[in-house]
């Protein structure tokens, strides 16, 4: 059975276990009290358990001295994109998302300078460059509008267009949503056709307003956490690069490519 995206949501991948299609559940009630076949479920990600593991063995002290007072242990981060490095690495909580992209990935290649990451994978929001200071903390990372997810660092460098970034992962998320909820099948659809819109040059400038208006809606309608975070990089990046937008809708052409 071929995987999909929202099989990383836990009663999605009950379904699948199950012999089903890959759809979320209304909770609760929750898997450790009815899941795989309306039994009690433990269902977790795989750094999860071995996480668990590492207690048994080392023992709890050993895991609670790395990391921060609220995020102990480590966190497996994979770094993708425009970096020297595209690593799998674990580091402590509290590393810093600069030292990771900068010291452990090597930096941007070719010259070119960091404009960006996106942090917690497809639907990750956008952190600015001069922001990168922030500790791999659930709390600060929340704080600044993203999420830890997957743990996916996609590293953009200055040549990075915002709006054709946001197009190529809205056209994913869409193509990978289960269509359960209204909210995030339409929503996810019609958030990447308006981004196609603004990247082919019919973009118009009501689009953005329209864009909020979905985003807003999603995160707080949909189902499951795909749809409720599947707005993040377009809100993030309509925040942080306005002026690309802008300058895609109004001189139809991209600002950084042409």
């Amino acid at each position: 059975m071929e995987a999909s995206f929202v099989t990383g949501e836990e009663t999605a991948l009950i379904s699948v276990m199950e012999g089903k299609q890959a759809m979320p559940r209304v909770r609760p009630p929750f898997p450790a009290m009815k899941g795989y076949q309306n039994s009690p479920t433990l269902i977790q990600n795989t750094e999860t358990l071995a996480n668990v593991s590492a207690v048994f063995q080392m023992g709890p002290e050993y895991v609670s001295g790395a990391g921060t007072d609220r995020s102990k242990g480590t966190k497996v981060i994979t770094l993708s994109g425009d970096v020297v490095h595209p690593y799998t690495v674990e580091v402590e909580f509290g590393t810093t998302l600069r030292s990771i992209v900068e010291e452990l990935g090597g930096g941007v290649p070719d010259g070119k300078t960091l404009k960006a990451v996106q942090f917690g994978g497809p639907t990750g929001a956008y952190v600015h460059a001069d922001s990168l200071d922030i500790p791999l903390d659930y709390e600060p990372m929340e704080e600044a509008g993203t999420i830890m997810g997957s743990g996916t660092m996609k590293v953009l460098a200055d040549d990075s267009c915002a709006v054709e970034t946001c197009r190529d992962i809205l056209s994913y998320i869409h193509d990978q949503s289960c269509g359960k909820c209204v909210f995030c099948r339409e929503g996810s659809h019609q958030m990447a056709d308006i981004l196609a819109g603004i990247s082919e040059r019919s973009g118009k400038p009501q689009d953005l307003d329209l864009l909020k208006e979905l985003g807003e809606a999603m995160k707080t309608g949909c189902i499951c956490g795909l749809g409720r975070t599947a707005p993040n990089p377009v809100l993030s990046s309509i925040r942080l690069f306005r002026d690309e937008y802008d300058f895609h809708i109004k001189e139809k052409r991209c600002p950084v490519k042409e």
